[in-house]
Protein backbone atom coordinates (compact mmCIF):
# COMPACT_ATOMS: atom_id res chain seq x y z
CA UNK A 1 0.00 0.00 0.00
CA UNK A 2 1.64 3.26 -0.69
CA UNK A 3 2.09 6.01 1.99
CA UNK A 4 2.43 8.61 -0.46
CA UNK A 5 -0.85 9.22 -1.35
CA UNK A 6 -3.51 11.51 0.33
CA UNK A 7 -7.05 9.98 0.24
CA UNK A 8 -8.97 11.10 -2.70
CA UNK A 9 -11.37 13.73 -2.97
CA UNK A 10 -14.45 14.59 -4.29
CA UNK A 11 -12.92 16.68 -6.89
CA UNK A 12 -11.09 13.54 -8.13
CA UNK A 13 -7.31 14.84 -7.57
CA UNK A 14 -4.94 12.42 -10.02
CA UNK A 15 -1.56 11.33 -8.95
CA UNK A 16 0.44 14.44 -8.89
CA UNK A 17 -1.81 16.13 -6.91
CA UNK A 18 -2.41 13.25 -4.76
CA UNK A 19 1.81 13.08 -3.82
CA UNK A 20 2.03 17.00 -3.55
CA UNK A 21 -0.53 16.38 -0.88
CA UNK A 22 1.11 13.40 1.02
CA UNK A 23 4.16 15.55 1.08
CA UNK A 24 2.81 18.55 2.72
CA UNK A 25 0.90 16.57 5.24
CA UNK A 26 4.28 14.57 5.89
CA UNK A 27 5.84 17.97 6.40
CA UNK A 28 3.26 19.30 8.13
CA UNK A 29 3.39 16.23 10.60
CA UNK A 30 6.97 16.92 11.34
CA UNK A 31 6.25 20.50 12.00
CA UNK A 32 3.49 19.67 14.29
CA UNK A 33 5.73 17.13 16.06
CA UNK A 34 8.15 20.04 16.52
CA UNK A 35 5.98 22.28 17.79
CA UNK A 36 4.63 19.09 20.26
CA UNK A 37 8.19 19.38 21.83
CA UNK A 38 8.59 22.68 22.18
CA UNK A 39 5.49 23.64 23.59
CA UNK A 40 4.12 20.19 25.31
CA UNK A 41 1.14 20.45 23.30
CA UNK A 42 0.16 16.89 21.63
CA UNK A 43 0.03 17.16 18.14
CA UNK A 44 -2.98 16.09 15.64
CA UNK A 45 -2.45 12.67 13.82
CA UNK A 46 -1.82 13.53 10.65
CA UNK A 47 -4.53 11.88 7.57
CA UNK A 48 -4.12 8.50 6.55
CA UNK A 49 -3.55 7.06 3.31
CA UNK A 50 -6.91 5.68 1.88
CA UNK A 51 -6.68 2.22 3.12
CA UNK A 52 -8.04 0.52 -0.14
CA UNK A 53 -5.01 1.43 -1.90
CA UNK A 54 -3.86 -1.93 -3.31
CA UNK A 55 0.14 -2.70 -5.05
CA UNK A 56 2.26 0.14 -6.00
CA UNK A 57 1.85 3.81 -7.63
CA UNK A 58 0.49 2.78 -11.05
CA UNK A 59 2.16 3.37 -14.07
CA UNK A 60 1.32 3.08 -17.99
CA UNK A 61 3.35 -0.03 -18.31
CA UNK A 62 1.55 -1.20 -15.17
CA UNK A 63 -1.79 -0.82 -16.07
CA UNK A 64 -0.88 -2.30 -19.57
CA UNK A 65 1.17 -5.24 -18.05
CA UNK A 66 -0.54 -8.37 -18.44
CA UNK A 67 -0.21 -9.47 -14.66
CA UNK A 68 0.42 -6.95 -11.89
CA UNK A 69 2.44 -7.37 -8.36
CA UNK A 70 0.31 -10.34 -6.42
CA UNK A 71 0.75 -13.34 -6.66
CA UNK A 72 -2.97 -15.72 -7.68
CA UNK A 73 -4.57 -18.26 -7.07
CA UNK A 74 -7.70 -20.14 -8.18
CA UNK A 75 -10.93 -21.54 -6.49
CA UNK A 76 -13.39 -23.75 -9.38
CA UNK A 77 -16.69 -23.62 -8.46
CA UNK A 78 -19.08 -26.60 -9.28
CA UNK A 79 -22.25 -25.21 -10.35
CA UNK A 80 -23.57 -27.81 -8.36
CA UNK A 81 -22.90 -25.90 -5.57
CA UNK A 82 -24.54 -22.99 -6.05
CA UNK A 83 -27.77 -21.73 -6.64
CA UNK A 84 -29.25 -18.67 -9.03
CA UNK A 85 -26.13 -18.85 -11.16
CA UNK A 86 -23.95 -21.49 -13.21
CA UNK A 87 -20.33 -21.61 -10.95
CA UNK A 88 -17.49 -20.21 -12.27
CA UNK A 89 -13.50 -19.83 -11.08
CA UNK A 90 -12.60 -17.51 -8.42
CA UNK A 91 -9.16 -15.98 -9.24
CA UNK A 92 -7.48 -13.94 -5.81
CA UNK A 93 -4.65 -12.66 -4.69
CA UNK A 94 -2.59 -15.28 -2.17
CA UNK A 95 -1.28 -12.46 0.13
CA UNK A 96 -2.87 -12.66 3.42
CA UNK A 97 -1.11 -9.61 4.67
CA UNK A 98 -2.30 -6.60 2.33
CA UNK A 99 -5.99 -6.45 3.90
CA UNK A 100 -9.12 -7.27 2.05
CA UNK A 101 -9.74 -6.89 -1.50
CA UNK A 102 -12.71 -5.77 -3.48
CA UNK A 103 -14.26 -8.10 -5.52
CA UNK A 104 -15.86 -8.50 -9.33
CA UNK A 105 -17.83 -10.89 -11.25
CA UNK A 106 -17.65 -11.05 -14.91
CA UNK A 107 -20.23 -12.61 -17.13
CA UNK A 108 -19.95 -14.08 -20.09
CA UNK A 109 -21.98 -13.66 -23.89
CA UNK A 110 -24.73 -15.53 -25.25
CA UNK A 111 -23.25 -19.19 -26.25
CA UNK A 112 -20.85 -18.39 -24.87
CA UNK A 113 -18.85 -20.00 -21.12
CA UNK A 114 -16.60 -18.75 -18.74
CA UNK A 115 -13.43 -19.18 -21.06
CA UNK A 116 -14.79 -16.60 -22.98
CA UNK A 117 -13.83 -14.14 -20.39
CA UNK A 118 -11.67 -15.83 -18.52
CA UNK A 119 -8.29 -14.03 -19.44
CA UNK A 120 -9.39 -11.02 -17.41
CA UNK A 121 -9.61 -13.09 -14.15
CA UNK A 122 -5.97 -13.40 -13.22
CA UNK A 123 -5.04 -10.41 -14.82
CA UNK A 124 -7.13 -8.44 -13.11
CA UNK A 125 -6.56 -10.51 -9.62
CA UNK A 126 -3.00 -9.40 -9.85
CA UNK A 127 -3.66 -5.93 -10.05
CA UNK A 128 -5.57 -6.13 -6.30
CA UNK A 129 -8.60 -8.12 -6.60
CA UNK A 130 -11.00 -11.13 -6.17
CA UNK A 131 -12.15 -12.19 -9.53
CA UNK A 132 -15.22 -14.30 -10.22
CA UNK A 133 -15.32 -15.12 -13.79
CA UNK A 134 -19.08 -16.82 -13.78
CA UNK A 135 -20.82 -19.63 -16.20
CA UNK A 136 -24.68 -18.81 -16.64
CA UNK A 137 -27.52 -21.26 -15.92
CA UNK A 138 -27.97 -21.88 -19.98
CA UNK A 139 -26.05 -20.12 -22.49
CA UNK A 140 -29.17 -18.62 -23.77
CA UNK A 141 -30.42 -16.25 -20.92
CA UNK A 142 -31.09 -13.07 -21.26
CA UNK A 143 -29.02 -9.54 -20.04
CA UNK A 144 -31.91 -9.48 -17.28
CA UNK A 145 -31.44 -13.27 -16.45
CA UNK A 146 -27.69 -12.84 -16.70
CA UNK A 147 -27.59 -9.34 -14.58
CA UNK A 148 -29.83 -11.40 -11.47
CA UNK A 149 -26.85 -14.26 -11.78
CA UNK A 150 -23.82 -11.50 -11.71
CA UNK A 151 -25.87 -10.43 -8.43
CA UNK A 152 -26.15 -14.13 -6.87
CA UNK A 153 -22.44 -14.78 -7.61
CA UNK A 154 -21.36 -11.88 -5.91
CA UNK A 155 -23.44 -12.97 -2.78
CA UNK A 156 -21.88 -16.31 -3.19
CA UNK A 157 -18.43 -15.27 -3.41
CA UNK A 158 -18.93 -12.77 -0.25
CA UNK A 159 -21.42 -14.74 1.57
CA UNK A 160 -20.61 -18.81 0.99
CA UNK A 161 -17.51 -19.12 -0.86
CA UNK A 162 -13.70 -20.15 0.57
CA UNK A 163 -12.22 -16.57 0.21
CA UNK A 164 -15.16 -14.74 1.87
CA UNK A 165 -12.86 -13.61 4.41
CA UNK A 166 -10.61 -12.16 1.75
CA UNK A 167 -13.00 -9.77 0.43
CA UNK A 168 -14.69 -6.18 1.86
CA UNK A 169 -18.20 -6.74 0.72
CA UNK A 170 -18.72 -2.96 0.58
CA UNK A 171 -16.55 -2.88 -2.61
CA UNK A 172 -17.63 -4.72 -5.26
CA UNK A 173 -18.24 -4.30 -9.04
CA UNK A 174 -19.65 -6.06 -12.20
CA UNK A 175 -18.12 -6.75 -15.69
CA UNK A 176 -19.94 -8.25 -18.42
CA UNK A 177 -19.83 -8.74 -22.57
CA UNK A 178 -22.50 -8.68 -24.81
CA UNK A 179 -25.40 -9.59 -23.15
CA UNK A 180 -23.37 -10.55 -19.82
CA UNK A 181 -22.59 -6.61 -20.70
CA UNK A 182 -26.42 -5.98 -20.73
CA UNK A 183 -26.44 -7.86 -17.34
CA UNK A 184 -24.47 -5.96 -16.50
CA UNK A 185 -26.21 -2.70 -16.52
CA UNK A 186 -28.91 -4.51 -15.27
CA UNK A 187 -27.10 -5.95 -12.29
CA UNK A 188 -25.59 -2.36 -11.72
CA UNK A 189 -29.30 -0.76 -11.56
CA UNK A 190 -30.93 -3.43 -9.60
CA UNK A 191 -28.11 -2.81 -6.78
CA UNK A 192 -27.03 1.19 -6.48
CA UNK A 193 -25.33 -0.10 -3.54
CA UNK A 194 -22.64 -1.90 -6.41
CA UNK A 195 -19.20 0.19 -6.88
CA UNK A 196 -18.37 -0.03 -10.62
CA UNK A 197 -19.77 -1.65 -13.65
CA UNK A 198 -18.19 -1.88 -17.17
CA UNK A 199 -20.39 -3.44 -20.19
CA UNK A 200 -17.94 -4.67 -22.50
CA UNK A 201 -19.53 -4.55 -26.01
CA UNK A 202 -22.88 -4.73 -24.32
CA UNK A 203 -26.04 -6.05 -25.77
CA UNK A 204 -29.67 -5.18 -24.23
CA UNK A 205 -33.41 -4.38 -25.69
CA UNK A 206 -33.36 -1.63 -23.14
CA UNK A 207 -31.29 1.48 -23.98
CA UNK A 208 -32.61 3.63 -21.37
CA UNK A 209 -30.52 3.77 -18.24
CA UNK A 210 -31.09 6.80 -16.35
CA UNK A 211 -32.14 5.39 -13.18
CA UNK A 212 -28.72 4.24 -12.87
CA UNK A 213 -26.90 5.06 -10.01
CA UNK A 214 -23.28 3.19 -10.47
CA UNK A 215 -20.16 4.40 -11.91
CA UNK A 216 -20.31 2.85 -15.56
CA UNK A 217 -17.58 2.53 -17.98
CA UNK A 218 -19.25 1.40 -21.19
CA UNK A 219 -17.18 -0.13 -23.86
CA UNK A 220 -18.25 -0.19 -27.29
CA UNK A 221 -16.49 -1.63 -30.59
CA UNK A 222 -16.23 0.57 -33.55
CA UNK A 223 -16.70 -2.22 -36.25
CA UNK A 224 -19.17 -4.28 -33.87
CA UNK A 225 -22.47 -5.71 -36.57
CA UNK A 226 -23.80 -8.17 -33.57
CA UNK A 227 -24.38 -4.94 -30.86
CA UNK A 228 -23.77 -2.07 -33.22
CA UNK A 229 -22.55 0.96 -31.33
CA UNK A 230 -24.89 3.24 -32.18
CA UNK A 231 -27.83 0.87 -31.26
CA UNK A 232 -26.31 -0.31 -28.32
CA UNK A 233 -23.14 1.15 -26.51
CA UNK A 234 -23.90 4.59 -27.59
CA UNK A 235 -27.50 5.41 -26.29
CA UNK A 236 -26.30 3.31 -23.21
CA UNK A 237 -23.91 5.79 -22.27
CA UNK A 238 -25.78 8.83 -23.66
CA UNK A 239 -28.77 7.66 -21.44
CA UNK A 240 -26.95 7.84 -18.04
CA UNK A 241 -27.12 10.70 -15.84
CA UNK A 242 -24.71 13.40 -16.75
CA UNK A 243 -24.53 13.67 -12.81
CA UNK A 244 -23.10 10.00 -13.12
CA UNK A 245 -19.26 9.39 -12.87
CA UNK A 246 -19.55 7.61 -16.51
CA UNK A 247 -17.36 6.84 -19.52
CA UNK A 248 -17.35 5.56 -23.07
CA UNK A 249 -14.49 3.90 -24.62
CA UNK A 250 -14.97 3.19 -28.13
CA UNK A 251 -12.09 0.56 -29.51
CA UNK A 252 -11.04 1.71 -33.36
CA UNK A 253 -11.80 -1.13 -35.72
CA UNK A 254 -12.69 -4.02 -33.39
CA UNK A 255 -15.47 -6.62 -33.61
CA UNK A 256 -18.08 -7.39 -31.13
CA UNK A 257 -16.05 -10.40 -30.22
CA UNK A 258 -12.53 -7.93 -28.96
CA UNK A 259 -13.05 -8.39 -25.05
CA UNK A 260 -12.97 -12.57 -26.21
CA UNK A 261 -8.99 -12.76 -25.92
CA UNK A 262 -6.85 -10.36 -23.95
CA UNK A 263 -6.96 -6.86 -25.09
CA UNK A 264 -4.38 -4.40 -23.48
CA UNK A 265 -6.98 -1.37 -24.13
CA UNK A 266 -9.78 -3.17 -22.85
CA UNK A 267 -7.78 -4.62 -19.90
CA UNK A 268 -5.76 -0.40 -19.02
CA UNK A 269 -9.27 1.02 -18.86
CA UNK A 270 -11.41 -1.68 -17.32
CA UNK A 271 -8.33 -1.81 -14.49
CA UNK A 272 -8.51 1.96 -13.73
CA UNK A 273 -11.99 2.57 -13.27
CA UNK A 274 -12.46 -0.43 -11.12
CA UNK A 275 -9.44 0.85 -9.04
CA UNK A 276 -10.78 4.42 -8.93
CA UNK A 277 -14.53 3.56 -8.13
CA UNK A 278 -13.78 0.04 -6.34
CA UNK A 279 -10.63 1.02 -4.26
CA UNK A 280 -11.67 4.83 -4.70
CA UNK A 281 -7.89 4.65 -5.29
CA UNK A 282 -6.94 8.61 -7.29
CA UNK A 283 -3.48 7.23 -8.15
CA UNK A 284 -5.48 5.70 -11.28
CA UNK A 285 -7.69 9.24 -11.92
CA UNK A 286 -4.22 9.73 -14.36
CA UNK A 287 -5.38 7.44 -16.73
CA UNK A 288 -9.08 8.50 -17.23
CA UNK A 289 -8.41 12.13 -16.62
CA UNK A 290 -8.14 14.30 -18.79
CA UNK A 291 -10.29 12.62 -21.04
CA UNK A 292 -8.24 9.68 -23.08
CA UNK A 293 -7.31 11.24 -26.47
CA UNK A 294 -8.15 9.11 -30.30
CA UNK A 295 -5.37 7.08 -31.25
CA UNK A 296 -4.81 3.91 -33.25
CA UNK A 297 -6.63 1.49 -30.99
CA UNK A 298 -9.28 4.37 -29.58
CA UNK A 299 -11.61 5.59 -32.01
CA UNK A 300 -13.86 7.49 -29.16
CA UNK A 301 -13.75 8.71 -25.74
CA UNK A 302 -16.50 10.52 -23.41
CA UNK A 303 -16.79 11.26 -20.07
CA UNK A 304 -17.09 13.52 -16.78
CA UNK A 305 -14.05 14.67 -15.54
CA UNK A 306 -12.77 15.25 -12.87
CA UNK A 307 -14.85 12.19 -11.22
CA UNK A 308 -17.48 12.92 -8.44
CA UNK A 309 -16.89 9.44 -6.45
Amino acid sequence: MSTLTSPPTSSGSGEKISRRRGWRAKAAGVVLAALALTTGVAAPAPAAANPYERGPDPTTASIEATAGSFATSTVTVSRLAVSGFGGGTIYYPTTTTAGTFGAISIAPGFTATQSSIAWLGPRLASQGFVVFTIDTLTTSDQPDSRGRQLLASLDYLTQQSSVRSRIDSTRLGVVGHSMGGGGTLEAARSRPSLQAAVPLTGWDLTKNWSTLRVPTLVVGAQSDTVAPVASHSIPFYTSLPTTLDRAYLELRGASHFAPNSPNTTIAKYTLSWLKRFIDNDARYEQFLCPIPSTSLSISDYRGNCPHNG
